[in-house]
Protein backbone atom coordinates (compact mmCIF):
# COMPACT_ATOMS: atom_id res chain seq x y z
CA UNK A 1 0.00 0.00 0.00
CA UNK A 2 1.78 3.17 -1.33
CA UNK A 3 1.49 6.09 0.67
CA UNK A 4 3.49 9.39 0.96
CA UNK A 5 4.06 9.60 4.85
CA UNK A 6 6.38 6.64 3.75
CA UNK A 7 8.72 9.08 2.08
CA UNK A 8 8.85 11.61 4.15
CA UNK A 9 11.10 10.78 7.82
CA UNK A 10 11.10 12.27 11.37
CA UNK A 11 7.63 14.35 10.61
CA UNK A 12 6.04 12.34 13.91
CA UNK A 13 3.03 12.18 11.75
CA UNK A 14 1.58 8.86 10.50
CA UNK A 15 -1.34 7.58 8.52
CA UNK A 16 -4.37 5.52 9.89
CA UNK A 17 -6.75 3.25 8.42
CA UNK A 18 -10.23 3.34 9.41
CA UNK A 19 -12.36 0.48 10.04
CA UNK A 20 -15.49 -0.62 11.12
CA UNK A 21 -16.15 -3.97 12.87
CA UNK A 22 -19.58 -4.45 15.08
CA UNK A 23 -20.59 -1.13 14.04
CA UNK A 24 -17.01 0.78 15.99
CA UNK A 25 -14.67 2.52 14.81
CA UNK A 26 -11.30 1.45 14.80
CA UNK A 27 -7.57 2.40 12.94
CA UNK A 28 -4.25 0.70 11.93
CA UNK A 29 -1.47 2.28 11.01
CA UNK A 30 -0.91 2.54 7.75
CA UNK A 31 2.66 1.40 7.77
CA UNK A 32 1.21 -2.32 8.39
CA UNK A 33 -1.23 -2.40 5.35
CA UNK A 34 -0.45 -3.95 2.15
CA UNK A 35 -3.49 -4.25 1.01
CA UNK A 36 -7.44 -4.10 0.89
CA UNK A 37 -9.13 -7.05 -0.02
CA UNK A 38 -13.07 -7.80 -0.66
CA UNK A 39 -14.21 -10.58 1.72
CA UNK A 40 -14.24 -13.94 -0.08
CA UNK A 41 -15.31 -17.33 2.29
CA UNK A 42 -12.14 -18.54 3.55
CA UNK A 43 -11.28 -22.03 3.69
CA UNK A 44 -11.83 -23.28 7.63
CA UNK A 45 -8.53 -25.02 9.00
CA UNK A 46 -9.78 -28.25 11.49
CA UNK A 47 -9.29 -27.67 14.90
CA UNK A 48 -8.14 -24.53 14.34
CA UNK A 49 -8.03 -21.27 17.41
CA UNK A 50 -11.85 -20.18 16.92
CA UNK A 51 -10.66 -16.81 16.26
CA UNK A 52 -9.04 -17.98 12.90
CA UNK A 53 -11.90 -17.97 10.56
CA UNK A 54 -9.76 -19.86 7.95
CA UNK A 55 -7.34 -19.26 4.92
CA UNK A 56 -7.17 -17.93 1.68
CA UNK A 57 -4.57 -17.79 -1.37
CA UNK A 58 -5.22 -14.22 -3.05
CA UNK A 59 -2.57 -14.89 -5.44
CA UNK A 60 0.50 -17.17 -4.65
CA UNK A 61 0.64 -17.30 -0.88
CA UNK A 62 -1.54 -18.71 1.59
CA UNK A 63 -3.10 -16.32 4.24
CA UNK A 64 -4.43 -16.99 7.73
CA UNK A 65 -7.59 -15.25 8.44
CA UNK A 66 -7.95 -13.86 11.65
CA UNK A 67 -12.08 -12.49 12.24
CA UNK A 68 -11.87 -9.48 14.66
CA UNK A 69 -15.73 -9.81 15.51
CA UNK A 70 -14.69 -12.93 16.76
CA UNK A 71 -11.47 -11.47 18.81
CA UNK A 72 -13.07 -8.72 20.48
CA UNK A 73 -16.06 -10.48 21.34
CA UNK A 74 -18.47 -8.08 19.06
CA UNK A 75 -21.45 -9.30 17.21
CA UNK A 76 -20.94 -10.79 13.32
CA UNK A 77 -22.92 -9.45 10.51
CA UNK A 78 -25.98 -11.41 9.24
CA UNK A 79 -24.07 -11.16 5.99
CA UNK A 80 -20.61 -10.57 4.97
CA UNK A 81 -21.79 -7.99 2.18
CA UNK A 82 -19.11 -5.04 2.08
CA UNK A 83 -17.22 -6.86 4.37
CA UNK A 84 -13.42 -6.79 3.91
CA UNK A 85 -9.89 -8.37 4.19
CA UNK A 86 -7.20 -5.86 5.68
CA UNK A 87 -3.92 -7.56 4.89
CA UNK A 88 -1.20 -6.93 7.25
CA UNK A 89 2.85 -7.10 7.24
CA UNK A 90 4.45 -6.85 10.54
CA UNK A 91 7.28 -9.12 12.85
CA UNK A 92 7.95 -10.90 9.11
CA UNK A 93 4.46 -12.01 9.09
CA UNK A 94 1.88 -11.23 6.31
CA UNK A 95 -2.16 -11.99 8.57
CA UNK A 96 -5.23 -10.82 6.52
CA UNK A 97 -7.76 -9.62 9.08
CA UNK A 98 -11.70 -9.50 8.34
CA UNK A 99 -13.55 -6.11 9.05
CA UNK A 100 -17.22 -5.06 8.53
CA UNK A 101 -15.98 -2.04 6.82
CA UNK A 102 -13.15 0.51 5.58
CA UNK A 103 -14.09 4.46 6.17
CA UNK A 104 -10.48 5.86 4.87
CA UNK A 105 -7.55 6.89 5.67
CA UNK A 106 -6.67 9.73 8.43
CA UNK A 107 -3.17 11.52 8.47
CA UNK A 108 -2.75 13.02 11.91
CA UNK A 109 0.18 13.51 14.70
CA UNK A 110 1.42 11.13 17.34
CA UNK A 111 0.50 14.07 19.62
CA UNK A 112 -3.00 13.94 18.77
CA UNK A 113 -2.88 10.06 20.01
CA UNK A 114 -3.79 9.15 23.70
CA UNK A 115 -2.52 6.26 25.43
CA UNK A 116 -5.97 4.70 26.74
CA UNK A 117 -6.19 4.41 30.80
CA UNK A 118 -6.12 1.67 33.14
CA UNK A 119 -10.36 1.32 32.70
CA UNK A 120 -10.07 0.78 28.37
CA UNK A 121 -6.41 -0.41 28.68
CA UNK A 122 -6.47 -3.63 31.38
CA UNK A 123 -2.41 -3.80 30.75
CA UNK A 124 -0.38 -6.77 29.71
CA UNK A 125 -3.73 -7.78 27.94
CA UNK A 126 -4.94 -4.99 26.53
CA UNK A 127 -6.00 -4.59 22.39
CA UNK A 128 -6.16 -1.17 22.61
CA UNK A 129 -2.68 1.19 21.82
CA UNK A 130 -3.78 4.55 21.50
CA UNK A 131 -7.11 6.58 21.14
CA UNK A 132 -7.28 9.71 18.59
CA UNK A 133 -10.75 11.88 18.03
CA UNK A 134 -10.95 12.27 14.23
CA UNK A 135 -14.16 14.47 13.29
CA UNK A 136 -15.73 14.28 16.37
CA UNK A 137 -15.20 9.96 16.16
CA UNK A 138 -13.45 8.41 18.51
CA UNK A 139 -11.42 5.76 16.81
CA UNK A 140 -9.38 3.26 18.77
CA UNK A 141 -5.99 2.04 17.36
CA UNK A 142 -6.14 -1.91 17.77
CA UNK A 143 -2.69 -3.44 18.97
CA UNK A 144 -2.76 -6.10 16.01
CA UNK A 145 0.82 -7.91 17.39
CA UNK A 146 -0.81 -8.48 20.62
CA UNK A 147 -4.02 -10.32 18.76
CA UNK A 148 -1.67 -12.07 16.58
CA UNK A 149 0.66 -13.15 19.55
CA UNK A 150 -2.43 -13.51 21.44
CA UNK A 151 -3.41 -16.80 19.71
CA UNK A 152 0.07 -17.86 18.60
CA UNK A 153 2.77 -16.59 21.35
CA UNK A 154 5.47 -17.58 19.15
CA UNK A 155 5.15 -14.70 17.22
CA UNK A 156 5.51 -12.41 19.89
CA UNK A 157 9.01 -11.90 21.64
CA UNK A 158 11.49 -14.36 21.25
CA UNK A 159 12.64 -14.11 25.27
CA UNK A 160 14.17 -17.89 24.41
CA UNK A 161 16.44 -16.64 22.13
CA UNK A 162 18.67 -15.38 25.16
CA UNK A 163 18.65 -18.37 27.11
CA UNK A 164 22.50 -18.93 26.26
CA UNK A 165 23.53 -15.55 27.39
CA UNK A 166 22.53 -15.99 31.42
CA UNK A 167 25.66 -15.84 33.62
CA UNK A 168 26.98 -13.56 31.67
CA UNK A 169 28.65 -10.70 33.46
CA UNK A 170 26.95 -7.66 35.34
CA UNK A 171 27.25 -5.10 32.97
CA UNK A 172 26.53 -1.52 34.15
CA UNK A 173 26.22 0.44 31.08
CA UNK A 174 22.92 3.13 31.32
CA UNK A 175 20.14 2.48 28.61
CA UNK A 176 17.13 4.05 28.07
CA UNK A 177 13.72 2.70 26.57
CA UNK A 178 11.03 4.13 24.72
CA UNK A 179 8.27 1.65 24.39
CA UNK A 180 4.47 2.11 25.14
CA UNK A 181 3.30 -1.41 25.79
CA UNK A 182 3.54 -2.54 28.96
CA UNK A 183 4.03 -6.19 28.35
CA UNK A 184 6.71 -5.97 26.33
CA UNK A 185 8.53 -3.31 28.07
CA UNK A 186 8.66 -5.41 30.80
CA UNK A 187 9.77 -8.41 28.59
CA UNK A 188 12.55 -6.32 27.13
CA UNK A 189 13.75 -5.18 30.60
CA UNK A 190 13.86 -8.85 31.42
CA UNK A 191 15.39 -10.14 28.71
CA UNK A 192 18.48 -7.40 28.75
CA UNK A 193 18.79 -8.31 32.15
CA UNK A 194 19.34 -11.86 31.72
CA UNK A 195 21.99 -11.27 29.11
CA UNK A 196 24.03 -9.04 31.87
CA UNK A 197 22.73 -5.46 31.05
CA UNK A 198 21.12 -4.73 34.26
CA UNK A 199 21.30 -0.72 34.46
CA UNK A 200 17.68 -0.57 32.10
CA UNK A 201 15.52 2.76 32.26
CA UNK A 202 12.33 2.69 30.93
CA UNK A 203 10.00 5.32 29.48
CA UNK A 204 5.84 5.13 27.84
CA UNK A 205 6.68 7.18 24.91
CA UNK A 206 9.40 9.22 22.59
CA UNK A 207 8.14 11.89 24.19
CA UNK A 208 8.94 10.86 27.59
CA UNK A 209 11.92 9.25 26.40
CA UNK A 210 13.39 13.12 24.99
CA UNK A 211 11.97 15.06 28.08
CA UNK A 212 14.11 12.35 30.45
CA UNK A 213 17.59 13.18 28.06
CA UNK A 214 16.80 16.84 28.13
CA UNK A 215 16.38 16.36 31.82
CA UNK A 216 19.98 14.57 32.34
CA UNK A 217 21.85 17.27 29.94
CA UNK A 218 20.36 20.14 32.05
CA UNK A 219 21.07 18.51 34.96
CA UNK A 220 24.97 17.91 33.84
CA UNK A 221 25.06 13.96 34.37
CA UNK A 222 23.66 13.25 30.41
CA UNK A 223 26.87 10.48 29.83
CA UNK A 224 26.16 8.92 32.79
CA UNK A 225 22.54 8.44 32.47
CA UNK A 226 22.81 7.16 29.01
CA UNK A 227 24.90 5.19 26.78
CA UNK A 228 22.28 3.90 24.37
CA UNK A 229 18.98 4.56 23.22
CA UNK A 230 16.54 1.38 22.27
CA UNK A 231 13.36 2.82 21.02
CA UNK A 232 9.92 1.36 19.41
CA UNK A 233 8.70 3.44 16.29
CA UNK A 234 5.18 2.97 16.62
CA UNK A 235 4.17 5.19 20.31
CA UNK A 236 1.48 7.87 21.26
CA UNK A 237 2.79 11.42 21.51
CA UNK A 238 6.12 10.73 19.51
CA UNK A 239 7.38 7.96 17.68
CA UNK A 240 10.66 6.12 17.25
CA UNK A 241 11.28 8.00 14.01
CA UNK A 242 10.99 11.46 15.43
CA UNK A 243 12.76 10.68 18.55
CA UNK A 244 15.67 9.17 16.14
CA UNK A 245 15.60 12.44 14.29
CA UNK A 246 15.44 15.12 17.24
CA UNK A 247 18.84 12.89 18.86
CA UNK A 248 20.35 12.74 16.15
CA UNK A 249 20.27 16.38 14.81
CA UNK A 250 20.93 17.98 18.52
CA UNK A 251 24.53 18.44 18.88
CA UNK A 252 24.08 17.86 22.58
CA UNK A 253 22.80 14.12 22.24
CA UNK A 254 23.94 13.22 18.49
CA UNK A 255 26.95 10.99 20.04
CA UNK A 256 24.66 8.72 21.43
CA UNK A 257 23.62 5.49 19.70
CA UNK A 258 20.06 4.67 18.75
CA UNK A 259 18.20 1.43 18.13
CA UNK A 260 14.90 1.33 16.57
CA UNK A 261 13.36 -2.27 17.85
CA UNK A 262 10.02 -2.28 16.00
CA UNK A 263 7.78 -4.66 14.84
CA UNK A 264 7.67 -2.23 11.49
CA UNK A 265 10.89 -2.87 10.54
CA UNK A 266 10.97 -3.63 6.53
CA UNK A 267 13.13 -2.48 3.45
CA UNK A 268 10.96 0.70 3.03
CA UNK A 269 11.71 1.27 7.02
CA UNK A 270 14.87 0.49 7.38
CA UNK A 271 15.65 2.91 4.89
CA UNK A 272 13.91 5.43 6.51
CA UNK A 273 15.54 4.93 9.55
CA UNK A 274 18.62 5.24 8.12
CA UNK A 275 17.87 8.48 6.57
CA UNK A 276 17.66 9.80 10.25
CA UNK A 277 20.71 8.14 11.21
CA UNK A 278 19.63 4.92 13.22
CA UNK A 279 22.50 3.06 14.51
CA UNK A 280 20.98 -0.25 14.17
CA UNK A 281 17.53 -1.94 13.44
CA UNK A 282 15.80 -4.87 14.36
CA UNK A 283 12.31 -6.69 13.93
CA UNK A 284 10.65 -6.47 17.32
CA UNK A 285 10.93 -10.71 17.92
CA UNK A 286 14.18 -10.65 17.57
CA UNK A 287 15.78 -9.98 21.28
CA UNK A 288 18.84 -11.93 20.67
CA UNK A 289 19.67 -10.00 17.89
CA UNK A 290 18.75 -6.36 19.71
CA UNK A 291 21.45 -8.15 22.80
CA UNK A 292 24.12 -8.42 19.98
CA UNK A 293 23.82 -4.97 18.23
CA UNK A 294 24.00 -3.31 22.17
CA UNK A 295 27.41 -5.39 22.68
CA UNK A 296 28.52 -3.88 18.99
CA UNK A 297 27.26 -0.43 19.86
CA UNK A 298 28.51 -0.50 23.51
CA UNK A 299 31.97 -2.28 22.85
CA UNK A 300 31.22 -5.27 25.16
CA UNK A 301 33.93 -7.91 23.66
CA UNK A 302 34.47 -10.38 26.71
CA UNK A 303 30.94 -10.21 28.61
CA UNK A 304 31.62 -14.25 29.64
Amino acid sequence: MDTGILLESGTNELEILEFTVGGNSYGINVAKVREILPYQVPTPVPNADPRVEGIFMPRDEILSIIDLAVVMNLPKKADTAGDMYIVTGFNGLHTAFHVHGVAGIHRISWKEILKPDSTVNSGDNSMATGIVKIDGKLIIILDFEEIVAGINPETGLKASSVDHLTGRKRNDTPILIAEDSILLSKMIVNCLSEAGYVNVTATNNGQECWDRLCDYYKSGNLDEKVSCVITDIEMPQMDGHHLTKLIKESDQFCHIPVVIFSSLINEEMRRKGESLGADAQLSKPEIGQLVAALDNLIGVTDHQ
